[in-house]
């Protein structure tokens, strides 16, 4: 007889989130999280980016919103994601950013993690040391999350789609798996 194992939501500290930044926040049970890829200066950010926040939300994300810079942050996005352990995906969407390369330096990160001197293994970036938090944090985030990153398709135009990002977020939150682009999704 197989057992079924129920993953129970839980609800997040009043404190949450803790960091401050450019993001909305949304249901806090949902599984899932939004980082948009930023190559403006948070005062310019172009409308079609700010839909994409908007979208991630309605269609039921956790947290949604911009990563600038390869080191301040990540380190942003973990503190605030391994706040909440409802958070098991992290779609990854928008367009790179010389320079900075912030979505290349996330991609290793979640799948290298740090050396000894909090650089981030096999990051392309100039500047890609995370030493405002704690190994622990590091390592329970990236065990915590799965990445769903978008920024594989050729066509640029899929990795800042409205509609393509609502139905990647929608998969990630369906009981039952659900096969969307490259990936099968769902909240167990």
């Amino acid at each position: 007889m197989i057992r079924s194992r129920k993953i129970l939501k839980v609800k997040p500290p009043d404190e949450y989130p803790p960091e401050d930044g450019n993001y909305l926040r949304g249901n806090d049970y949902s599984p899932v999280a939004v980082v948009i890829l930023l190559h403006t200066p948070y005062d310019k950010i172009p409308d079609l980016l700010l839909k994409l926040s908007k979208v991630s939300i309605e269609a039921g994300a956790a947290l949604a919103g911009f990563l600038q810079t390869e080191n301040i942050g990540i380190e942003k996005i973990v503190c605030n994601v391994v706040a909440n352990p409802n958070i098991r995906y992290i779609i990854l969407c928008g367009v790179e950013s010389a320079g900075h390369r912030p979505g290349q330096t996330f991609e290793a990160f979640i799948e290298n993690g740090v050396d000894n001197k909090r650089k981030i293994v096999g990051a392309e970036s100039l500047t890609p040391y995370l030493y405002n938090i704690s190994i622990e944090a590091i390592e329970r985030f990236r065990k915590q999350v799965k990445l769903v990153s978008l920024l594989f398709e050729e066509d640029r135009r899929l990795r800042i789609d409205p509609e393509i990002l609502k139905s990647v977020v929608n998969a990630c939150i369906q009981e039952e798996p659900t096969p969307i682009l490259n990936f099968t999704l769902y909240d167990p």
